[in-house]
């Protein structure tokens, strides 16, 4: 039984070489199949988004690297607590010329939110546990929640940094179809790696 080097011996003698352009081909089919599995991968499933402003202190600070899961919310509905990127809404100026934003879903679709005097948040005039907060975010509340029911469709973010967050009590409840996905790791620096 012949073996491999045996059948690409030629009539002359000589080991023939594979012909470079095929080599090139396979390369060629190798990279275009990992670049297109690439694109689908950041399209549909997951992608990496960088902090632009201290809104999520100390959560995240400005510059860290997340996983952002863009599949999730197609297979279950937006959870109060969950972090979330989102494009900018269009009743927000984009002071930091940044197309997407991170917040913290605090109410949700029908839903009546409110706060009260040192920034507690009330939700159908229940007071909701908020354990992401820090001592110095409760000292700051920033500006009060009106009382407004949440249209469907809709949640309502906030940054864990209270009193530095521009977020729904300026521009309002988003509308879930703005939602790119739920920030479910800090990878970057490593220092900080934490889940979400």
């Amino acid at each position: 039984m012949a073996s491999d080097l045996d059948r690409r011996v030629g009539t002359s003698g000589r080991v023939e070489n594979r012909p470079r352009s095929r080599w090139i081909v396979e390369w060629a089919i190798v990279l275009l199949v990992a670049l297109g599995l690439a694109v689908v991968l950041r399209t549909f499933v997951i992608q990496t988004y960088s902090i632009p402003s201290g809104s999520m202190i100390p959560t995240l600070m400005v510059g860290d690297r997340i996983l952002v899961d863009k599949l999730s919310y197609h297979l279950h509905p937006v959870h109060r607590g969950d972090v979330v990127v989102f494009a900018t809404p269009p009743k927000e100026i984009p002071i930091l010329m940044v197309q997407d934003l991170v917040k913290r879903v605090i109410g949700l679709p029908g839903q009546r939110i409110s706060s009260g005097p040192r920034g507690e948040v009330f939700i159908n005039g229940q007071l909701i546990d908020q354990p992401w907060l820090t001592a110095s975010a409760r000292a700051d509340p920033g500006p009060p929640i009106e009382s407004q029911k949440i249209p469907a469709g809709d949640v309502f973010v906030m940054g864990d940094n209270r009193g530095s967050s521009d977020d729904s009590r300026d521009y309002g409840p988003i509308p879930e179809s703005l939602i790119v996905g739920r920030a479910v790791l800090g990878f970057w620096p490593l220092s900080r790696i934490h889940l979400l």
